[in-house]
């Protein structure tokens, strides 16, 4: 089973995007910062806030759907706003996408706010809600089940340490975990959890008997060449001792994002 954990960046990267998720063929696919508008055309729409613009795909949901026609799609939104073409307004959808392979049975499944509450009339106020997204999956091939959870983190505009909305966050999570996983099989948790390697946050994991692949394997960097900034870490893959390792990668190419996409073979 393959299973990869990307911020989709709105899309930006849209050709190498869509190309990559075709080529790379995951069994499960978990996006970051995904839009839906579905009374729009397909294509390009701007994002604005505070005198920033930034090119977003107004449909991205529905693109990466028809490049995995194979996979059962799930939109999960955080909240409602305004994109742009040119003057004109776009009503869209912004959150979290999960695409599974139509040949596993998802055999329970929960989604939760982690941070604040659905905003159904703009993208809200800093920090923005967020929210998680958990499936249990059975895989006929392997006859055995899988738990895979995936988060994006709270954006704080003073940085990524720790906060108390960020405790708050992790131990949301760990609940919503807990409402399917059984404990005593495979649990993959992954996401941009927009933290340091040395937060609490993966305390409260390690109740869980979680483990993080990126930090663990020393590696230091899950941002491409398109985010200038200082600060490389933001994604993170985390697993139980029940879940056996194939292959775990950080990929450095192709770049269809300003973060790099994790990706995790299990035996």
């Amino acid at each position: 089973m393959r299973i990869i954990s990307l911020n989709a960046w709105g899309g930006r990267l849209h050709e190498a995007l869509i190309a990559y998720v075709r080529q790379a063929d995951p069994d499960v696919l978990c996006l970051q910062e995904v839009l839906r508008a579905p009374n729009a055309d397909r294509g390009w729409s701007l994002y604005r806030d505070a005198g920033l613009e930034l090119p977003q795909r107004v449909d991205l949901f529905r693109e990466i759907g028809d490049a995995l026609p194979g996979h059962d799609a799930f939109f999960c939104p955080t909240s409602r706003g305004e994109l742009f073409d040119g003057d004109a307004a776009i009503v869209a959808e912004f959150g979290l996408a999960t695409f599974v392979r139509k040949s596993h049975s998802i055999i329970a499944q929960a989604l939760d706010f982690v941070h604040g509450s659905f905003s159904a009339d703009g993208w809200g106020e800093h920090p923005r809600p967020r929210n998680a997204h958990c499936i249990r999956l059975f895989s006929h091939e392997h006859a055995r089940a899988v738990t895979i959870a995936h988060m994006h983190g709270l954006r704080d505009p003073a940085g990524k340490n720790d906060t108390a909305e960020r405790e708050k966050q992790a131990l949301a999570l760990a609940g919503l975990i807990g409402r399917i996983w059984p404990g005593d099989e495979g649990l993959v948790v992954c996401g941009d959890f927009n933290l340091l390697p040395d937060s609490a946050t993966f305390k409260v994991l390690a109740r869980l008997g979680l483990s993080d692949l990126v930090t663990g394997n020393g590696l230091v960097d899950t941002r491409t060449s398109y985010y200038p900034k200082q600060g490389r870490f933001a994604d993170y893959m985390l697993v139980t001792p029940e879940v056996k390792v194939a292959q775990f990668e950080v990929v450095k190419a192709p770049e269809v994002s300003d973060h790099r996409a994790l990706l995790l073979d299990l035996e």
